[in-house]
């Protein structure tokens, strides 16, 4: 278990430190808000396409296998980033391609992470949802360490040599995970869950989870509510933050602050969850925590407020949005049985991640055309609105915790498919 969580922290800091240097050197490079927008969809489509068509591989291959190959690979292909630009040249259509391929290939590899996560807590008897909190709050502790190197090796080693900190940490991630995480992870779970393993054809297999995702309608609402508000932040963390923080510093630094503040704050959120969440109403907390992660953060930058106020806003939107992946995870692992995890985890990868290529590009269309402010101000105004949803509709009260063991709802569900279980035990999924 502290080897997958371990393995998760580093190479997610990793990619905060691509995240954060990519949107930078592109804006520098081309001095393009456009192009700055363009590079953001062949950093989100690789996750749908991954997303989509890997968690299948991944329910073959194994989990354990799958993370290990996945973070090779993806290191290997961020590592040819710099290595062109120093010798060959790195022209804008070859680092959006590799931007492309490391994210393809990352995306299968979060997938398996993630579907680890219920048998090792299951085998250390942890309580889910208090692994899926300590979970978030690595997640969130990797981000801020990740934006805080970033903002380092910024000044020190410059925009593209900062990648290399990221294959690093794909390769440590990968040995991490090679020699603390038990090759019998998935035997094990498949032998007390008392399901044979079943070889059947891939689109068959795809087609079955994408049929389970799509049947249940807690499911969806959570994958369309979530599709949308990573649509805006999408938008914010790739165009918005980045051509804000250029008109406040003249290098971009703050953009670094900005990530690591709104980390930190998640950090202490997940932390609070993983004490105490369990015992919150399930859909009160989803609405509230939403309600005062998404919208001030852009309503703050829009009334250009001081520097410290704005980290401040930015650290008490990022504690309210610590509770919400845990939450989710602990729901989405309630309702996915174990032999078709990967696949509906990575349909629902998909699912959210939909808009965000969409957010990132139309978000460079906006700041172009209407400005900066007026782009802030829409952005705040419209999240508010949409994080309201979960207070209507039917399908939101599949919320209630569940308490029934997670043999029993596998049972349920690969007999019933169409069935909603009342219950099952602490077991998650993110």
């Amino acid at each position: 278990m502290i080897g997958l969580l371990a393995a998760q922290g580093i190479s997610l800091a990793g990619n905060a430190i691509t995240m954060i240097v990519v949107p930078l050197y592109v804006l520098q490079d081309t001095g393009s808000v456009l192009a700055t927008g363009v590079a953001g969809v062949f950093v989100t489509v690789p996750v749908i396409l991954g997303g989509a068509f890997g968690g299948v591989l991944v329910d073959r291959l194994g989990f354990r296998m799958s993370a290990i190959i996945a973070d090779i690979a993806s290191g290997l292909t961020v590592l040819l980033i710099p290595m062109l630009a120093a010798t060959v040249g790195l022209p804008f259509w070859a680092l959006l391609t590799l931007v492309f391929l490391s994210g393809l290939l990352d995306a299968p590899g979060t997938t398996a992470k993630s579907a680890l996560l219920p048998d090792l807590a299951e085998g250390a008897l942890f309580r889910l949802a208090r692994v899926n909190g300590a979970q978030s709050a690595i997640s969130r502790s990797a981000t801020m360490v990740g934006a805080s190197v970033a903002a380092l090796s910024l000044v020190w080693l410059g925009a593209l040599n900062s990648l290399l900190l990221d294959a690093a940490t794909f390769a440590v991630s990968a040995l991490v995970l090679w020699i603390c995480v038990p090759r019998s992870a998935k035997a094990v779970a498949s032998q007390q869950t008392g399901q044979p393993e079943l070889k059947s054809g891939y689109w068959q297999d795809f087609s079955e989870g994408a049929r389970f995702l799509v049947s249940s309608p807690l499911l969806r609402g959570i994958v369309l509510l979530v599709a949308v508000t990573n649509c805006i932040d999408s938008a914010g963390l790739i165009v918005l933050f980045p051509v804000y923080a250029r008109t406040v510093t003249a290098d971009g630094a703050l953009l670094a602050g900005m990530v690591a503040s709104i980390a930190g704050g998640a950090l202490t959120g997940s932390s609070l969850f993983g004490w105490f969440g369990h015992r919150l109403p399930r859909r009160g907390t989803l609405v509230v925590c939403f309600l005062l992660s998404g919208a001030p953060p852009y309503l703050a930058m829009a009334a250009g407020v001081d520097t410290p106020v704005l980290l401040t806003v930015f650290a008490l939107a990022g504690l309210a949005a610590g509770s919400i992946n845990p939450l989710m995870s602990t729901i989405l692992y309630e309702q996915v049985p174990r032999e078709m995890r990967a696949r509906v985890l990575g349909g629902i990868t998909t699912g959210v991640a939909a808009g965000m290529p969409i957010g990132s590009l139309l978000g460079g269309v906006l700041v172009s055309q209407a400005g900066l402010v007026p782009t802030l101000i829409a952005t705040g105004a419209a999240y508010a609105a949409i994080t309201l949803t979960p207070l209507v509709g039917r399908s939101w009260g599949g919320l209630k915790a569940q308490n029934v063991s997670n043999e029993a709802i596998t049972t349920v569900l690969t007999t019933m498919p169409n069935a909603q279980p009342d219950s099952v035990q602490s077991t998650t999924y993110t």
